[in-house]
């Protein structure tokens, strides 16, 4: 029988504890995210929240869907913009890949001024985004470890999957 669902895969877990991480003035958003999970031993998480200001913000966008996956860099466009922002978004997931290597996959938005008007842009948190004042991070962690990243079929790039769980209803 065809499955009729929209679900590739479905997941839930406890939620162990909330981690937060308030980022010094200077310091790459993505890699004091990284610290902090090493710190903290976040085997798998969910990021809820990030706010705070912005000094320089790199935004990856997907520019076109591929003929052939996975996505290459000529797919992708790269907005690098360096002057006063405000951390408006930030959500994502961490999971351990079948290596034990942590991924973090997040997507961000930031704000401006432009011309006296508020502009708003988002995208994949890249490396390079750069912290000023009270950026503040907030991560789920997981009871367990049901949830992990895995190279996904058709992307052909890491994705989350989640233990499978239908037989033990």
């Amino acid at each position: 029988m065809e499955s009729t669902s929209l679900l590739r895969g479905v997941g839930s877990q406890a939620i162990r504890r909330v981690v937060q991480l308030a980022a010094k003035p200077g310091s790459n958003l993505l890699t004091a995210i990284e610290e902090a999970v090493r710190r903290e031993h976040i085997g798998c998480g969910v990021i809820v929240s990030g706010v705070g200001a912005l000094r320089r913000a790199v935004f990856r966008n997907l520019k076109r869907f591929p003929e052939a996956y996975p996505v290459r860099p000529e797919d992708r466009l790269y907005l690098e913009i360096e002057k006063p922002m405000e951390l408006v978004s930030l959500g994502g997931w961490l999971a351990p890949n079948p290596d034990g290597e942590m991924e973090i996959h997040a997507h961000f938005s930031a704000s401006m001024v432009e011309k006296d008007n508020i502009v708003t842009l988002g995208g994949h948190l890249a490396e390079g985004t750069i912290c000023d004042i009270k950026v503040v991070v907030a991560i789920l962690v997981l009871a367990d470890r049901s949830v992990r990243a895995e190279h996904e079929p058709v992307a052909r790039s890491y994705d989350l999957f989640f233990k499978d769980v239908s037989s033990e209803t």
